[in-house]
Formats: structure tokens, C-alpha cells, sequence
């Protein structure tokens, strides 16, 4: 399983406000491998890391590029798997090489969301001209992918293993079985951690020097404590869209897959990224990345630049 934070306000107020704030983490099977993320594709405009596993090279879990288009994917909760499916990591590649917007390139793969496994897709426009639009589809949810409006009762707008929240513009907030969402009380201890991890994004990347290349260490913890991620490992249950996905996995097993860091002993959070887009288009991706199969050794990288008008 793999989660994303986000707050967006395509029109802050003020120009110290972000535009976005995305914190992410990547779980993965240790053994599966991947490039840390770099530049690639057409005059290096594409930012990000990419997928090496054999017939599924070239993929990606995360992305922006240089023209503004961002895109980020997380699987649904599956227990069997169609070995025959077409690898989800080429729907980010595909829409950050394309010249499709982000509402008419995920119209495209909602007709096509039946070649794939289980999946929530964001894509967005980051336009300092145009204002920023961000949609979502999923394909275990609703047939048709909806822009979602910036803003929440909390103040952020999150989608998180298999269940979108925050404000479509033009429909109701729905899990992907189509139910309401559940209510907030069941959340608040990933609030909390969704919190912490906005929060501290930008308190890292204040404190350097010049306020620039802050590597966001865990986003599971907070400046000046040990980034082990324990608690959030511990707190990952109750959370009924992760339950009902998970009604054949064993409890155990499930509330480990269901934390906001996971840990076992052969799969887990891979890689945290940060991306911070300010009110003039400035980017900061920062990302640290698990080095090999030891959940004990890291390296953290940054790259900056600013969106193309």
C-alpha cells in the first residue's frame, strides 16, 4: 500500500503560501527495483523516480514535470492480483509525457481502467497563469473522474489507500464502494500524521539555509524527534475503507499494511517525497529513499526549479 497527503489552494493569499504541499509515502516489496528520482524523458523535463521491475520498466508511482503536470498513484487493497493486467505505473509516465489535461487525459483511462488492477489516480495542471486544477479517478469507484475543489473541514485534502477524500467539484465526497465516507473520528490519528507531515515539509525546508533543499527526513516524523515511525506503524487501524478492503487478509497482517509507515519483514515504505510548489511556481522535490533492502540506511535528495509560464 502507498499514501499521499495533500493541501491545495491554487490562489494563496499570500506569496510565502504554498500552492501545493504533497507528502507521500511508497511501499514496496525491498527486492522490487527502482530508480531514485532524477530528470528524464524529452529535454529532461520529467522529475521523477521510476520502476525497473522486468515488463514494468519505465513506470512510476509519482511525478511532476517542468510544464507543471503532476501525477500520483496508489494501488487498492488487493489480495489476488491479475498477473495479465497492463503495469500501473505507466498511467503517471503516460499523462507527464502527454499533452492531454488532467480532466480529459483521465476521462481517457476511465475507459480503460478495466486493463488494470486496483488503482486511485491524481492528476493535476500546475499553472501560475491559468490556476491549478487537480482530478481523480479511481477504478474501483465511480465511472467518471471528478475535479476536486480545494479545501476540507480540516483544511486538507488527502487520498489514501483506497479512498478519496476532499471536496469533488460537482459531486458528493464517496469511498471507492461508492458509500459515503466514513466519519471523521475513525481518521484522526492519519489526520494527525497527514498534519505532521504538511507541517513538517515546511518547518525542514525553513530551517536550512536560505530556506532551500531541506531533505523532509521521515514524513512520518517531526523535527527533532527520531524518525522511526512507530507510532504510525502502530495507529493504522480502525480505518473502515482499509477494513473492507481487507476483509480476507488476517488481522495482523492487514493492520500493518493499513499504517501510515509500514514495516514487515520483506515489504514496506520505500521512499517518502515531499513536493512543495509556491505562489510563483517555484518547485522543492525532495524525496529519501530506502538504499537496497535495509529499512536502516537512507539517502535523501532534492531538486528545485521553476514551472515554465
Amino acid at each position: 500500500m502507498c499514501i499521499i497527503f495533500f493541501k491545495f489552494d491554487p490562489r494563496p493569499v499570500s506569496k510565502n503560501a504554498y500552492r501545493l504541499i504533497l507528502a507521500a509515502n511508497r511501499d514496496e516489496f525491498y527486492h522490487r527495483p527502482s530508480r531514485a528520482a532524477d530528470f528524464w524523458g524529452n529535454n529532461n523535463e520529467v522529475l521523477s523516480g521510476l520502476d525497473m521491475e522486468e515488463g514494468k520498466e519505465g513506470g512510476t508511482w509519482l511525478g511532476i514535470n517542468t510544464r507543471g503536470k503532476l501525477a500520483a498513484l496508489t494501488n487498492y487493497l488487493q489480495p489476488r492480483l491479475d498477473r495479465d493486467a497492463r503495469g500501473r505505473g505507466e498511467l503517471v509516465a503516460q499523462f507527464l509525457t502527454s499533452d492531454m489535461d488532467s480532466l480529459s487525459y483521465l476521462k481517457k483511462v476511465s475507459a480503460e481502467g478495466h486493463l488494470y488492477n486496483g488503482f486511485n489516480l491524481i492528476a493535476a495542471d500546475l499553472s501560475t497563469e491559468k490556476g491549478d486544477v487537480i482530478c481523480y479517478y479511481g477504478n474501483r469507484g465511480e465511472r467518471e473522474p471528478v475535479a476536486l475543489a480545494p479545501g476540507l473541514a480540516s483544511s486538507w485534502t488527502h487520498v489514501e489507500k483506497g479512498r478519496v477524500g476532499g471536496v469533488p467539484a460537482r459531486v458528493p465526497p464517496t469511498s471507492h464502494a461508492g458509500r459515503a465516507n466514513p466519519s471523521c473520528r475513525d481518521l484522526r490519528a492519519k489526520q494527525r500524521a497527514a498534519g505532521d507531515a504538511l507541517e513538517e515539509a515546511v518547518l525542514r525546508k525553513a530551517a536550512l539555509p536560505g530556506g532551500r533543499g531541506a531533505g523532509p527526513g521521515a514524513p512520518q516524523g517531526r523535527p527533532g524527534r527520531p524518525a522511526s515511525g512507530r507510532a504510525q506503524q502502530r495507529r493504522g487501524l480502525p480505518d473502515p475503507a482499509i477494513e473492507d478492503q481487507g476483509r480476507e487478509y488476517v488481522q495482523p497482517i492487514l493492520s500493518k499494511y493499513a499504517a501510515v509507515c509500514v514495516r514487515c519483514p520483506d515489504y514496506g515504505t520505500r521512499t517518502n517525497t515531499v513536493i512543495l510548489v509556491d505562489a510563483d511556481g517555484h518547485v522543492t522535490f525532495t524525496e529519501r529513499s530506502m538504499l537496497g533492502t535495509d529499512p536502516s540506511c537512507w539517502e535523501t535528495s532534492t531538486h528545485e526549479f521553476r514551472l515554465q509560464s
